[in-house]
């Protein structure tokens, strides 16, 4: 089935004439309306006939001479993107009937690259949970078990591609949202480095934190659809310096003799780690070493007053996502609570909780910078029961609840670092759990080197969900 094949592989049938733009649009539309498969809570809003006429309009015009790898392969937009004449709800139900006049720029730049989007993929309010459950749209669910959460804030993406309901979806991540749900779901969940894709035209974080990325099931496809996304736009507030080449041919690059650092304490939690996601990092590390790696036990490099800072900066920028007019009581218990904290911070504070921050990540660069990579859990547990961190009674503990499920993922935020989720291990009851390995800032060559070579030794795209 088309679906078995990787994104690559579909670009691949596209470029030799074995299938049609429109042939897979039509596939994956048919796969989304069946009410199995579909009941993922993979989209807040289906867009199949806009999918149909891109791709008619992409047979008309036939191929260009430079397109890329995916071009002809569909995708879906996560919808904290407005997309012109489409439904963009932001995960709000302050939102729920909002058709933007314009896209923003990752929309335009998807859609340039000759990705027919088959819909809005679903995300937590304004992106700031971990768990996807919005009010205007089902949960999402890892389909690997329906009853358990799909992550988030990307959790309606990673649905959509774990379900086979897409073949590669960007998402984005301001404190793990993209490598959250690709451990929920088994998936590659790329977060890049800080200002390798740019946020224009809105640049709506003005702290930094906040990156589009890639989940896919495998690290080519991940690094292909990163190549897709990434560049500078004039007025970009931060940069990355350009790749060597591709991050699709540095998946083909052998990485080298590394230096990897570990560490499993958590980061911004005092918590327990469920024994499984121990075991996959000791595994992963076991890896390495058979690599021909150097993996070393180092001291968690971001101190816990660190977290005060993160979370007076979170809450400012949950502050700044605001209802329209007369619409604030549709929003979340969660979001008023964090914005009332956003709205009681002073813009003295705010730049002082800026610069700490700041301080804190050049510290934890210094300390890292003599090792090529970072390995740590992804999570502190499997997934969990959709429900189960939402506390909409109690917004403080649910909030303390997310970071006890995500108490590393913010850590590469903050430092800006790239960092991917690979899907290396299973619970014994079928779950995936992922681990996380971070590179030094704008090194996502290197990075995705390593990880297709673990991929090599450990693949896993062969997994496939129930019902898939």
């Amino acid at each position: 089935m088309l679906h078995d094949l990787t994104a690559l592989e579909q670009g691949d049938a596209v470029r030799n004439g074995d299938v049609s733009p429109l042939e897979l649009v039509e596939h994956y539309a048919r796969r989304a309306s069946d009410p199995v498969r579909g009941a993922v809570g993979a989209f807040t809003t289906t867009t199949h006939d806009q999918a149909r006429e891109h791709a008619r309009r992409l047979m008309t015009a036939g191929r260009p001479t430079d397109a890329g790898p995916l071009w002809g392969v569909p995708t879906g937009i996560k919808d904290l993107h407005p997309t012109a004449g489409v439904r963009t709800t932001f995960g709000s139900a302050a939102y729920d009937d909002f058709v933007p006049d314009a896209s923003d720029d990752l929309v335009l730049t998807v859609e340039a690259a000759g990705m027919p989007s088959l819909g809005k993929t679903s995300t937590p309010e304004f992106g700031s949970p971990c768990y996807t459950e919005p009010d205007v749209a089902p949960p999402s669910v890892t389909p690997w078990d329906t009853s358990r959460t799909a992550g988030g804030s990307s959790g309606g993406a990673a649905a959509a591609v774990a379900a086979g309901l897409l073949p590669v979806a960007p998402g984005s991540d301001g404190g793990g949202s993209i490598r959250i749900p690709a451990s929920c779901c088994g998936l590659v969940g790329l977060k890049p480095s800080r200002g390798r894709i740019s946020g224009a035209p809105r640049y709506g974080d003005p702290v930094g934190l906040a990156t589009p990325g890639t989940l896919a099931r495998t690290v080519r496809d991940a690094a292909a659809l990163l190549d897709v996304l990434a560049g500078r736009r004039v007025g970009d507030p931060f940069w990355a310096p350009p790749p060597s080449g591709t991050f699709l041919e540095a998946c083909d690059r052998e990485p080298g003799r590394l230096r990897v650092a570990r560490f499993v304490a958590p980061v911004i939690a005092d918590v327990e780690v469920h024994p499984a996601s121990v075991t996959a990092w000791d595994d992963a590390s076991r890896l390495l070493e058979r690599l021909g790696h150097d993996v070393e036990d180092v001291p968690v490099p971001i101190p816990h007053d660190a977290v005060a800072d993160f979370e007076t900066c979170w809450a400012v920028l949950t502050a700044l996502s605001a209802a329209p007019p007369g619409r604030e009581d549709r929003l979340r218990p969660l979001t008023r609570w964090l914005s009332a904290r956003g709205h009681a911070v002073s813009g003295p504070e705010f730049g002082l909780a800026i610069g700490r921050l700041r301080q804190h990540a050049a510290a934890a660069l210094a300390a890292l910078a003599a090792y090529d990579v970072v390995l740590t859990p992804t999570l502190a547990s499997p997934p969990v029961l959709v429900g189960a961190l939402r506390d909409d009674a109690d917004p403080e503990r649910d909030f303390e609840a997310q970071k006890a499920f995500t108490p590393w993922t913010s850590a590469w935020n903050v430092t800006g670092m790239p960092a991917v989720s690979l899907p290396l291990h299973w619970t014994a009851d079928g779950l995936p759990v992922g681990v996380m390995l971070a590179a030094r800032p704008a090194e996502e060559e290197l990075l995705v080197s390593v990880a297709a070579q673990v991929e090599a030794t450990a693949p896993w795209v062969d997994r496939r969900p129930p019902g898939w």
